[in-house]
Formats: C-alpha cells, sequence, structure tokens
C-alpha cells in the first residue's frame, strides 16, 4: 500500500460518500426501532451486523467481493466507510455507551476514513483494514463494561502445560479460581470431547466426565482466590493416533450466582503438549495441522553506552535480535538476562550484572518474520570485578503460529575494565644542591593500589639542569610495589626554583599508555675554585715553604693531612647515609607488600 497525494483527487467523492453515510445512518436508526433484544453489557457473542446484510445493502449494491486483488476505486472506499459507521452504531446501542467513549470512537472512525481515502490499496487489503479498526473500536467499547461473573473464572496459576505420549493414561488437575468477590454455588465442571484426533488428544472412552463442586467462596486479592480455588482431577487415555503439537483442553463450568444461575457456561481452556508416534503428523494449539519449521530468534550482536564499562559503572546494554523465520511472526515474546555467578566460594557468589529496575526479563508483543528487533536494558556491573570479560545469558521463550512455549538461548560477553591506580612514596634526593658535573640520587617506590596490572612501568627525569636519565621499573601486579633509584648528573647552573620532572608512565593490557608527571626539587650551582695562590708554585710559595736550613715545616703538611681526611669522612658519611635510606625504602617496600597479601 501506498500514500495518495492529496491534490485534487482528495475529495473525489465526498459528497457521494457523506450522501451514503446519511443513508447508513437512517438504515441503522431504523434497524435499531425493529432489533427485538439488546444484549446485555458485556456480552462478547455478537455477529457483525454488515455479514446478515451482505448483498442486501439501502443501495441494492452486490455481494461484496472482499478477497479480491483488484485496485480499490472510490465506490469500495464508499463500502468501507459505511461498514464501519453502522459497526460504530451498533456497538453504541450494544453496550450503551456515553458521549465520552463515543468521542474515542468517533476518532478511530475518522482517522479510518482518511487514511482510507487517500490511501491505494487492493479491495483484500481494504477490508482486512477495515477489520483491523473494527477490532479496535470494539476493544474501547468493551473496557468500560463491567466483566461479567463468568469472566471472573479462571485456569490457576499453578498449572503447568504436560507432556503426554500415544497411549499413556494421565491425570489433568485442572485448577479453577474465582476472582469475583462473589460466591458461585452449584458449579458443574465438564470437558468439551470430540471423536475427531485433531481436536481432541483422548480416547473418548466415557460418555460423561462431568464433576461438580458445591461452592466457590468470593475474593477481594488474587492470593484469597490462589488459596480458595478448587481443584478438578480428569483421568485421560492419549489416543494412539494422537499427533505431535500442542492441543487446546476446554471445558465448560456452570454456576449459580446469587440464586440465578447462568444463561450459557464460562469456557476455560489449557493446553496439554502430545507426543505422536513416528508418521502421527503434527497439530498446533488451534487444532489445525502445521508441517512449518520451528523459528529462531538469533542475537546478531550488543553494544553498551557507555561503550567502555567500569566495574561499578551503571550502563545501557541494547542486544540486538532477529526472527529468522521467512514467513512466520513470533509473538509473546519473552527475554531473561542472566548474568554469570561470581565469587571464590559457595558462600559468597553473586551475579556480575544486577539490572537497575530489578527485574532481568524483557517483553515483547511480536517480532514479524525476518525482522529485527532491539532488547534495551539498563544494568550496573559489581564494583569488585575483575578486569575481563563477562558473559550474559540471553534466554528466550515465545509462541509462533499454532506453536506454544518455543524456547532459544544465546550468550554475549561484555568486557569489563577496571580504573588503573598507583602512588608513590616521598622522593628522596641526596644531596639537594650540586654543582655542575657532580651527581645527586634520587630513590622512591611505585605501589600498584588498583585492580588491574600496570605493564612496562618506567620513570624519566628532566629538567634544563641535569643530564635526561629514566629507570624502568617493568610490570607492577595488583598490591605490588617497585623501586627507583637513579643517579641524576648537573650539567648547567640552576635559573628557576630548581624544579625537576618525572615522568611515570604505564600501559594497560590493550596497549594504551597513561603518562603521570610528579616534581622534585635539586639545585645545581657553579663549581667554585680558591684563588688563594693556585698556580703551579702553590707547593713552593704555601704548602711546601721550607724553613731555614732547607727543612718544611711541619704545620703546613699536618693541614694538608686534616683537609683529605675531613674529605674523606664527610664522602664516607654521605655513602653511609644513602645506603641506610635505600635499605629503609626497601624494608618498607617488603613491608606493604606483605601488609597486601595477609589482606
Amino acid at each position: 500500500m501506498k500514500k495518495r497525494e492529496c491534490d485534487g483527487r482528495g475529495s473525489f467523492t465526498i459528497r457521494k460518500r457523506l450522501n451514503r453515510l446519511l443513508l447508513g445512518a437512517a438504515f441503522s436508526a431504523a434497524a435499531v426501532l425493529v432489533i427485538p433484544s439488546v444484549p446485555q453489557a458485556g456480552m462478547m457473542g455478537y455477529v457483525e451486523a454488515e455479514e446478515s446484510i451482505s448483498g442486501n445493502t439501502v443501495d441494492n449494491t452486490p455481494t461484496i467481493d472482499r478477497t479480491s486483488g483488484r485496485i480499490i476505486n472510490n465506490d469500495d472506499r464508499a463500502d468501507a466507510d459505511e461498514d464501519m459507521l453502522y459497526y460504530m452504531q451498533s456497538l453504541e446501542v450494544r453496550y450503551k455507551l456515553d458521549a465520552k467513549i463515543m468521542e474515542k470512537l468517533h476518532k478511530v472512525f475518522d482517522s479510518a476514513v482518511y487514511y482510507i481515502a487517500n490511501t491505494d490499496m487492493t479491495v483484500a487489503e481494504l477490508w482486512s483494514y477495515v477489520s483491523s479498526v473494527k477490532g479496535e473500536m470494539n476493544s474501547a467499547a468493551v473496557a468500560t463494561v463491567t466483566m461479567t461473573t463468568s469472566e471472573f473464572l479462571q485456569v490457576g496459576d499453578n498449572w503447568e502445560t504436560p507432556t503426554v505420549s500415544a497411549g499413556q493414561q494421565v491425570s489433568i488437575v485442572l485448577p479453577v479460581i474465582n476472582f469475583g468477590t462473589e460466591e458461585l454455588n452449584d458449579l458443574i465442571i465438564e470437558p468439551q470431547i470430540s471423536n475427531g484426533v485433531s481436536e481432541w488428544p483422548f480416547e473418548p472412552d466415557m460418555t460423561n466426565y462431568l464433576q461438580t463442586e458445591p461452592f466457590i467462596p468470593g475474593n477481594k486479592t488474587k492470593e484469597a482466590a490462589m488459596e480458595n480455588r478448587r481443584e478438578f482431577t480428569f483421568i485421560f487415555t492419549v489416543r494412539s493416533d494422537v499427533m505431535t503439537g500442542y492441543y487446546p483442553l476446554k471445558f465448560n463450568v456452570s454456576y449459580t450466582k446469587a440464586g440465578i444461575r447462568s444463561e450459557k457456561p464460562a469456557e476455560l481452556t489449557v493446553y496439554v503438549k502430545t507426543v505422536g508416534k513416528p508418521g502421527s503428523g503434527f497439530i498446533g494449539g488451534s487444532g489445525q495441522e502445521t508441517t512449518g519449521a520451528k523459528p529462531r530468534i538469533v542475537v546478531t550482536g550488543f553494544e553498551t553506552s557507555p561503550e567502555k564499562v567500569f566495574a561499578g559503572d551503571t550502563f545501557t546494554l541494547t542486544v540486538h535480535v532477529q526472527n529468522t523465520a521467512k514467513d512466520l511472526a513470533v509473538t509473546n515474546v519473552l527475554f531473561d538476562m542472566q548474568a554469570a555467578i561470581e565469587g571464590e566460594d559457595k558462600t559468597n557468589t553473586y551475579s556480575a550484572f544486577l539490572p537497575t529496575s530489578g527485574a532481568s526479563s524483557v517483553y515483547m508483543d511480536s517480532i514479524a518474520a525476518n525482522t529485527a528487533a532491539d532488547i534495551v536494558i539498563e544494568m550496573t556491573a559489581k564494583a569488585d570485578l575483575a578486569q575481563k570479560p563477562y558473559v550474559l545469558d540471553v534466554n528466550m521463550k515465545y509462541d509462533a503460529g499454532v506453536m506454544f512455549d518455543l524456547t532459544d538461548k544465546a550468550s554475549v560477553s561484555i568486557p569489563i575494565s577496571q580504573e588503573s591506580r598507583f602512588d608513590t612514596s616521598i622522593p628522596e634526593v641526596v644531596p639537594s644542591d650540586i654543582t655542575v658535573g657532580s651527581q645527586s640520587n634520587v630513590m622512591f617506590s611505585i605501589y600498584n593500589t588498583g585492580k588491574t596490572t600496570l605493564y612496562n612501568v618506567q620513570v624519566k627525569f628532566i629538567g634544563d639542569s641535569v643530564d635526561e636519565a629514566s629507570a624502568f621499573v617493568g610490570n607492577l601486579q595488583s598490591g605490588a610495589t617497585g623501586n627507583v633509584d637513579v643517579m641524576l648528573t648537573g650539567i648547567a647552573p640552576t635559573m628557576d626554583d630548581g624544579t625537576i620532572n618525572m615522568e611515570i608512565s604505564y600501559e594497560d593490557e590493550g596497549g594504551n599508555v597513561t603518562t603521570t608527571q610528579k616534581p622534585i626539587t635539586l639545585f645545581v650551582s657553579e663549581e667554585m675554585f680558591d684563588d688563594m695562590g693556585m698556580g703551579d708554585g702553590m707547593m713552593d710559595g704555601d704548602m711546601m715553604i721550607e724553613e731555614e736550613g732547607g727543612q718544611k715545616k711541619p704545620g703546613t703538611i699536618i693541614a694538608v693531612i686534616a683537609v683529605v681526611i675531613v674529605a674523606a669522612v664527610a664522602g664516607v658519611i654521605v655513602f653511609i647515609q644513602i645506603r641506610k635510606k635505600k635499605k629503609a625504602a626497601q624494608m618498607l617496600a617488603e613491608d606493604l607488600s606483605d601488609l597486601d597479601d595477609n589482606i
């Protein structure tokens, strides 16, 4: 079908159609006057009026062929409008609808008239559309009508579809509950038995399967209705020629309410799954044979928002599915998401993902044949998940045509990431002041405080006053410690505040590099020289002054020796301090590692 353009044809036969509608309204009013009785509100057994007058309309048009593939004309459109108008008026009379509900019906009617007037379609498509419009009208009307007592009688929630085989004797237990608030008396329950193998799966070996019940009390809640249910057991023998599939089992329930016997029994329907002998054929839940292949729902992909999910994050999961059947839609589709169970022992287990709404199921009315659909659910990843992919199972249950409770299962794998974190000890710079050409020792530790491994950890020292240096630490597991010990050489006097940048970098599992900078302070100054007698004759003029008579002064020699000793002692003290600090840092790292293991 395609939309018609709203040009001159948009008002092609408006006057003609209005005339026919007015005639139809008059005819309907006359018909109402001769209706012998009006059905009670809420009764659903209605036969459409247009079927009874087909071929005998006001203008004596011939019987309408509603299956033709011919493109509709203006007369067809007028016939469809007239048919919908009659149906709307019949609903008003039957259910005694008020003005508010009639306004809703008129909106449905007006929308349908406009659509038909501006759409090209075949005759068959036209009347299929008319049928859907009448169904919409009927739903709007029935929604306002109080349900009869028979509609409160339902099958209990504890019913489970049994599976039976050819020749097997089975017990069928029918649970009946009363959702109404009024007591029902003198109940009679009887199955609708048939001799046809396509209509009834059991041997008709008894003439009377009737059972009775004195009363079922009224109930105000579903829980009370389930507690006061009545269960009726029927013994059947499965036919030897039973077909494979689902058979509907229909039961009539008659009752008395407030001293008045029901005009017609309520009908309860359950299903039984049958397994026939080879070659017995297949049957659907409606009693019609089918040999079609079972449709499949497959998962074609998924995506998350945000794209990268971290432990503890809430994210939206969109799963793409498709009905692979070429000519059969699936209905009543239920998707149930079940995440992998995590935990180190049986007493400490949990699902990796939890739905934020509290429900892990998503329902869809239907998925058309060979059509894709999306399942959207919001979930939260547990905060203590390790960095790895986690499996999410997608369990599917659905109906297709006359096949019921079909199932499929698929899985998706959602990668979870952990935030990488590290910390460092306070860097020790010894000495903190050096001259050009001399060195200073820098020591500190790096602690991996996250739950993921840091790969290829390395540290670079960058500054204008020192020669560039680096240290490679390697891989740090979660909770591990790495030590850095580097000698920095001064190459130029410090011209700023003495800041030297430490660039600490590492890679994650995907090879992505993260770099963090931390500052240290180191001052570099020019080397100072003594101007007092530093020439070639220093030893002769100062340190090597001879006494009269050609002998050296002993005081000068002692002074030189004292200077040498002081310098040596200072060097030893610096060396000992450096060794002590290294040892203290190593002991601290070992203590932290032991503490992490104990935790």
